[in-house]
């Protein structure tokens, strides 16, 4: 599992069948502050109903294909969690503001 921010959303009209009914969004890895990792933003299935600005949970590759019945689903990326903390040796890192 990685660690993403919810950069963007994505639109595609025409897309395989298997994604027809998925939101798409436009995150990028991030720390355990929430803060960017830099490198190549990237696509991933929503599966949870993240918003932009959101940090969550990632899962690639098989993991993803494993998540919510999509092995049969062409993806590499799926948000299955939306994170509320971080604690790291016990110290706070990141929270959300709401």
């Amino acid at each position: 599992m990685d660690i993403s921010q919810v950069k963007g959303t994505v639109v595609a009209t025409r897309k395989d069948p298997k994604l027809s009914g998925h939101k798409m969004l436009l995150v990028e890895l991030a720390d355990i502050a929430g803060k960017s990792r830099g490198g190549t933003p990237m696509v991933a299935l929503d599966t949870i109903d993240a918003g932009i600005g959101d940090l969550v949970l990632l899962v690639r590759g098989s993991s993803a294909r494993q998540a919510m019945n999509m092995s049969a689903t062409p993806v590499d990326a799926i948000i299955i969690g939306i994170i509320d903390n971080i604690e790291c040796d016990g110290d706070l890192t990141y929270t959300t503001s709401t």
